[in-house]
């Protein structure tokens, strides 16, 4: 609900400041006293595309401020969450500033947001109704909408946006399937003879720096494997080892003789024996070692060569030639399955699309049914506006399958019997289209909790009886709500709970309007103005208290 507006500032406006109140609020005043600036001001603040020359002539800047109040399931509050504002104690304050360039810079509870914001909030805040108002029941576009708000559809809307998504899923997961499934094929026979080759060959990891270090070891046991045979006969009886034994056998034979003076010696030689065969020892490991046959140095060359030839043609190191192998193995392996993933991802696809449409369908069905339903309501909401002879009719044809169905929604209206039927602002005159438009809006008010209406002169053209039918049914409309109305007509002013007088007047060669909340006595003068015009008479004065008696 709206709390307060205030204005600064803005075209003839240099202060202004109203507080609302629940129930019919009406706003009255001689054409060019500046209601409609009203609009433009709140307009300005939610962020609507309006006029640019809004700044009050002279001024630097102009500024409105608006409050609201929300209840605790409120939408415009899932609306504040996507940018991480909170209501301050149920409440929110809604300002923009204007300056005289035409920049505009908007606040949120004193936190700076985007245009973009306002107008998805002011969605949830604030519905504007008029004879030239695109934003509202006359935009054939949310037409489906206010249907589907009317029959309580949310829900089906919901389960068929859901469906869609999952097809459109599905879809995605099919085609980027057949892709990939056509990029393997076109390279089929390379990835045959590839995953022929390598599975024959068969790379191991770590295998190329294995065989790599076999080859020179064994290329090198040539070469020095005679010298090693060499230095083994060296060190053996008929050398080293033959001759330190004759040498220890000598000293043993002299050192009977000698007492120990050749102790030291023969420890030593007994030493360098131990030691000698401790090196004998080795050379036997070494030359085993180096022991191999000629087959298996040409048997690992050419398992070598194979390997680094296998690497230079796949593009790839020696050491990575075991992954290249399972890479190539699991491209083919999709390969092999991608026929059968195919058919079952488009089986998917044709159970998603065979979900969507039967929930499309149920929904079609659901959507007529509540059609019906609503041309009833419109036909008895008619009646006591003086046009009983009119028909309106909710307009349901196929359209193009979308997250919402598959259903175009339009609300049509003849005014006349065997007139054709056509959209509601090509064939309704003004006052036609405004008492439509008021019996529209009294139908489709369910679902829309916290909304503020305003009626921007939608009693235009009709006068008398039924402009009394017009005030009943907008006090109707206000009841448990907040609905604004900018009016000539004394019979709606006369209903509303709450009156203010729209009036400009001119200082020191400067127009402005100023707004006043009136009294008892002040609205029989009001009412009585409307009536008779400049000239108050009694009979005027007389007929005002009878409308407001009444």
């Amino acid at each position: 609900m709206l709390l307060s507006l205030d204005i600064r500032d803005l075209l003839i406006i240099e202060k202004m400041s109203l507080d609302f109140q629940p129930g019919l609020n009406v706003l009255t005043g001689e054409t060019g006293a500046g209601k409609s600036i009203l609009l433009d001001a709140l307009g300005c603040v939610l962020g609507w595309r309006g006029r640019a020359d809004l700044v009050r002539d002279g001024a630097e800047q102009g500024e409105v401020t608006a409050e609201f109040v929300l209840g605790p399931d409120h939408p415009a509050i899932d609306v504040l969450a996507t940018a991480d504002i909170a209501p301050d104690d149920g409440q929110i304050v809604l300002r923009r500033v204007v300056t005289a360039s035409g920049r505009k810079t908007a606040f949120i509870n004193d936190r700076r947001v985007g245009g973009e914001l306002l107008r998805q909030l002011s969605d949830t805040l604030v519905e504007l109704h008029g004879q030239h108002d695109d934003r509202g029941l006359l935009n054939a576009r949310g037409h489906r909408r206010l249907l589907d708000s009317f029959g309580g559809l949310e829900r089906q809307v919901a389960q068929s946006a859901q469906l869609w998504r999952d097809h459109a899923k599905a879809q995605l997961q099919l085609q980027e399937a057949q892709a990939a499934a056509a990029a393997i094929k076109a390279e089929e026979d390379f990835l045959r003879h590839a995953f022929d080759e390598l599975s024959r060959l068969d790379p191991q990891p770590g295998e190329e720096e294995t065989l790599d270090r076999a080859r020179r070891l064994m290329q090198a046991s040539e070469k020095v494997g005679a010298e090693i045979a060499q230095a083994e006969t060296a060190l053996g009886r008929e050398g080293a080892e033959g001759n330190l034994s004759d040498a220890l056998r000598w000293l043993e034979g002299a050192a009977h003789s000698v007492e120990d003076v050749l102790d030291d010696a023969m420890s030593a030689i007994s030493r360098a024996l131990s030691e000698l065969a401790e090196a004998q020892s080795r050379i036997e490991d070494a030359l085993r070692d180096l022991r191999f046959d000629p087959l298996a140095l040409e048997n690992c060359e050419e398992r070598l060569f194979a390997i680094r030839a296998a690497a230079r043609k796949y593009q790839v190191l020696p050491e990575e030639l075991p992954a290249k192998a399972r890479e190539i193995g699991e491209q083919m392996a999709r390969l092999e399955a991608s026929d059968g993933d195919l058919a079952e991802l488009s089986a998917k696809v044709d159970s998603a699309r065979r979900a969507y449409e039967t929930a499309a369908e149920k929904l079609s069905k659901a959507r007529a049914t509540a059609g019906k339903k609503l041309d009833r309501a419109m036909a008895a909401e008619l009646t006591p506006l003086k046009m009983e002879r009119a028909l309106f009719q909710t307009a349901i044809a196929p359209g193009e399958p979308g997250p919402e169905g598959t259903d175009h929604v339009s609300f049509t209206v003849a005014t006349n019997p065997g007139a054709p039927a056509g959209p509601l602002d090509k064939i309704a005159s003004g006052g036609e289209l405004s008492r439509f438009l008021l019996a529209l809006k009294v139908c489709l008010t369910a679902g829309q909790p916290g909304l503020t209406m305003i009626f921007d002169e939608i009693d235009r053209g009709v006068g008398g009886a039924t402009a009394d039918a017009v005030g009943r049914r907008l006090a109707a409309l206000a009841q448990g709500a907040q609905v604004l109305v900018v009016t000539h007509s004394p019979q709606v002013a006369a209903r509303g709970t709450h009156h203010w007088q729209v009036a400009k007047s001119v200082k020191a060669g400067r127009t402005t309007s100023q707004v006043v909340a009136l009294d008892a006595q002040q609205r029989v003068d009001e009412l009585a103005r409307m009536l008779s015009g400049d000239t108050i008479t009694p009979e005027a004065r007389s007929a005002a208290i009878a409308l407001l008696e009444a």
